[in-house]
């Protein structure tokens, strides 16, 4: 059966169980899921029952061994659905801090972008046309778009982790001075003034209440994931990828679900990642795919692009195709590094 991780660094091999003392009693476990006595680096034993899973073979799986006590499934219920935020107009926006504004706010057409088209300067010049940003569409009834609000508030409050919009630079992390670049490995694309121009369009309009149709649903198997809730275009900006900025150095062994990849440097003791588990946005809970397989292939519908905007380092998820509502939005997991393994991913 295939299965589904979120985006972390791959974990290196650590005990079997939280209780090392009983790795030795434990030599002929075998996973209660596929049967399978295999990867024993990867088997964890439940803290009750002392029955073996894979990472995995867990629904949803598991990206390393828990730190402290970790119980299954038949011992515990963290497959249960959790408890949905409440559909309060004046808790959602408490929530979110939006602003109260009777500013009216700029409204977008479904495949265009916002920007003035330009007169062409000249009839004789050909050259390439570079396919710009577009800014997300959001749903005319403000209703579903508290739904919405809502769903993801869902999912944050169950993971413990408060709402961000941008990165965060924590003290005793990485400070926002390091996130510079051109310390990118190779180079890092600029992003354009008019696909700057459109991300800030997409900021500003989160903040007014205009929110990205998307719906965070929560699946016995995938744990929290992201539906369309309408039509998306290619090309079209989902969101930014943020969290807590840290050096990859004090992250290696770090048993997080979704780390980041913010800059690959030349200098590993340079090299940042965005650690969404305490402050995030709706990122953290776009999966990611199975990218060794064409079915994996497939699936994916979004992609994570970093640029350089105005000399930092910003992560932004885009729409790699037309996606229709309903679908869920998966990208792929490696990106640039083709070093993390995706073999058990949807």
């Amino acid at each position: 059966m295939a299965s589904l991780r979120r985006r972390t660094m791959a974990p290196k091999p650590r005990p079997v169980s939280s209780k090392s003392k009983r790795e030795d009693s434990y030599t002929d476990t075998c996973c209660e899921e596929c049967g399978s006595g295999e990867s024993p680096s990867e088997l964890l034993l439940c803290d009750k029952c002392d029955c073996g899973f894979h990472l995995f073979c867990l629904r949803p799986i598991l990206a390393s061994v828990p730190k402290g006590s970790w119980f299954c499934p038949s011992c515990s219920d963290h497959k249960k659905k959790p408890k949905s935020f409440p559909l309060v107009q004046t808790k959602i926006v408490d929530f979110f801090r939006i602003q109260r504004s009777s500013e009216p706010i700029q409204k977008i057409s479904p495949g265009t972008d916002s920007r003035k088209r330009r007169k062409r300067t000249s009839i004789l010049k050909v050259s390439k046309k570079r396919r710009k940003l577009l800014a997300f569409n959001p749903c005319e009834d403000p209703i579903r778009r508290l739904e919405q609000m809502a769903s993801l508030a869902t999912a944050l409050t169950a993971t413990g982790a408060d709402f961000r919009n941008e990165l965060t630079y924590v003290p005793g992390m990485a400070p926002r001075s390091a996130n510079c670049a051109a310390l990118e490995q190779g180079g890092m694309q600029v992003l354009p003034k008019e696909d700057m121009e459109t991300l800030d369009l997409c900021k500003n309009m989160m903040e007014r209440g205009e929110w990205p149709p998307l719906m965070v649903v929560f699946d016995p198997r995938e744990g929290f994931t992201v539906e369309a809730d309408r039509f998306i275009k290619d090309l079209t900006i989902i969101t930014e990828y943020v969290g807590d900025v840290d050096y990859l150095e004090n992250r290696e062994n770090d048993d997080g679900d979704s780390m980041m990849t913010l800059i690959s440097a030349a200098d590993p003791s340079k090299s940042l990642v965005i650690c969404p588990d305490k402050r995030s946005n709706i990122a953290r809970f776009i999966n990611g795919i199975n990218n060794h397989t064409p079915d994996g292939k497939k699936k994916q519908n979004v992609k994570c692009v970093r640029f350089d905007v105005n000399g930092e380092c910003r992560a932004l998820l885009i729409a790699s195709r037309d996606i229709p509502k309903g679908e869920r939005l998966y990208y792929d997991y490696n990106g640039y590094e083709h070093e993390y393994p995706t073999e058990h991913f949807v």
